[in-house]
């Protein structure tokens, strides 16, 4: 028989790296913005102050049963000249019910706060707390201020110190009524937005701040970028940004029906931007993100890239090569009636009759959004 001497030190080995990768975990890396375990909102913390507790315990009694795997594992192990047949005994009906009933009254302990919390974070905070239509698309969020009539995207700005109900709905487009769901770690816990149905979410920023957010649910090609910021303003601060979307463009894009200049012939006639974008109404929702006061944004691409001209410029001439969206297969125009979702590509696999942009064509775009504050 082959001797099993050496497995008690190859278990204590296995522990041992196993320990190391734990501590590995406990560095001062910088915070990435998305800690669920630093709330700056009270339903991230009603949710923290649950978790913490519940943690402690499943801790103490993991370190319990290893510790006791462990113990078993080289208190009983082989040794040369000794059975290996364990002594037959029959069941110890007290110590059964005892493990049966231990675990029921513990599992007991935590439902009943637990349940309390999930009842409680699902109330309606009332008419004072500002209301937000939150629509999932692939791969990017829209955000409607219904009592304001504004429309905005990638960053959804709040009023610190107050709460924001959020209705969360899914795009019904055919091509695009997947599950997403909506989560900003710091604030809040996460919410299933399913196509057909309205979920409802509350979120509340203690101070003013930004918030990183995204969507927790795969739903498809460019799920990791499907992102966005919540960016808390003092109470005046957000009432003059609602000023600020309320107003018509900075620069019009039509004047007399007509394209009002060279940029905006390339938007509507050449590359037929207006078909999923809408640049003259901050109020009205579109396929695309509504670029009405686009300049008045810090990041783009679903908040994946800082706002600047460089940033614009190859985004607008390919953005699938940037954050996927578009293969060789899917030859379209993101328009409803194509069948296509995501931002199409104006250099790469351009579908034959469409023309291709060039990066002055683009640059001329990118200065014309970059005025639209």
């Amino acid at each position: 028989m082959r001797s099993r001497t050496g497995r008690p030190r190859r278990l204590l080995l296995v522990v041992a790296a196993a320990a190391l990768v734990v501590l590995a975990g406990c560095g001062t890396a910088k915070n990435n913005g998305q800690n669920a375990l630093q709330p700056k909102g009270p339903a991230a913390q009603k949710i923290n102050n649950l978790f913490v507790p519940i943690a402690i315990i499943a801790i103490v009694i993991g370190i319990l049963v290893l510790g006791a795997t462990v113990w078993f594992a080289i208190r009983f192990r082989y040794r040369a000249g000794k059975n290996d047949n364990p002594k037959q005994v029959h069941g110890n009906t007290r110590l059964e019910i005892g493990w049966t009933i231990a675990p029921a009254l513990l599992l007991a302990v935590i439902a009943v706060p637990s349940v309390s919390a999930i009842f409680e974070l699902a109330q309606n905070p009332g008419p004072q707390a500002l209301q937000v239509t939150v629509v999932g698309k692939q791969w990017w969020w829209q955000f409607e201020y219904p009592d304001a009539k504004v429309v905005t995207a990638d960053e959804l700005v709040i009023p610190a110190g107050r709460d924001v109900h959020l209705s969360l709905k899914a795009c019904e487009d055919q091509v695009c009524n997947v599950i997403h769901s909506f989560w900003v770690p710091e604030l809040a816990g996460t919410r299933d937005v399913v196509p057909g149905q309205t979920n409802e979410l509350t979120i509340k920023a203690d101070n003013p701040g930004t918030y990183l957010g995204q969507c927790k649910e795969y739903c498809g090609l460019s799920h990791a970028n499907m992102r966005f910021r919540v960016i808390a303003k003092t109470p005046a601060e957000f009432q003059d940004w609602i000023r600020g979307q309320q107003q018509g463009p900075a620069n019009p894009l039509l004047q007399d029906g007509k394209p009002a200049g060279d940029a905006q012939r390339l938007i509507v006639n050449t590359f037929e931007c207006t078909n999923c974008h809408s640049l003259e109404d901050s109020s009205v929702p579109s396929y695309g993100p509504n670029l009405t006061h686009l300049a008045s944004r810090d990041y783009f691409a679903s908040a994946n890239l800082p706002l600047n001209r460089t940033n614009l410029v190859d985004w607008i001439m390919n953005a699938p090569g940037i954050l996927p969206m578009q293969t060789e297969q899917t030859k379209c125009r993101p328009a409803p009636q194509t069948g296509c979702v995501g931002m199409p590509s104006f250099t790469e696999n351009v579908p034959a009759g469409q023309p291709k942009m060039t990066r002055a064509q683009a640059e001329q775009i990118a200065d014309f959004l970059l005025e639209q504050k």
